[in-house]
């Protein structure tokens, strides 16, 4: 995804690191929400559907995107979309910054000894991209509606 700013290297990292905790995707996605909750409680009333149904969603938007970074003609419209979804539910742009907090900190927990400097580098600058992205589908989908 060469709009993310990643470069070669910090995408083999964010693949590698992601293979590596995979395994334990229900639990990691898990821990996100629980960790979310806990540090930023005023997120919490968003989120009115099934807890296993929106871990799953998570797990499975982390999946599309650890999978497409080489194909951003495939991954932009998933995120385009992604943050038009997130507009309608009320997410507010300032929330993509406890998200972010709260998965690296989730990301790094479970990637243990492999995490360092430089992957979570990578993944900061992934999610600042992803988050852009979201956020500029969103406010231009509310300017047009």
């Amino acid at each position: 995804m060469s709009q993310t700013g990643l470069t070669e290297n910090q995408i083999q990292l964010i693949e590698e690191s992601f293979a590596a905790v995979a395994p334990r995707g229900a639990a990691l996605v898990a821990r996100f929400y629980q960790r979310l909750f806990q540090d930023y409680p005023e997120v919490k009333p968003m989120f009115t559907s099934d807890p296993h149904v929106q871990q799953k969603k998570l797990l499975g938007s982390l999946v599309l995107v650890v999978e497409n970074l080489r194909k951003p003609e495939k991954l932009q419209p998933a995120l385009q979309q992604l943050g038009i979804r997130h507009n309608d539910y009320g997410t507010k742009p300032e929330q993509y910054q406890a998200v972010g907090s709260t998965l690296l900190k989730t990301l790094a927990e479970y990637a243990g000894d492999v995490w360092g400097s430089e992957l979570e580098e990578a993944w900061t600058v992934a999610y600042t991209a992803i988050s852009e992205v979201m956020i500029e589908s969103a406010q231009l989908a509310e300017a047009n509606a």
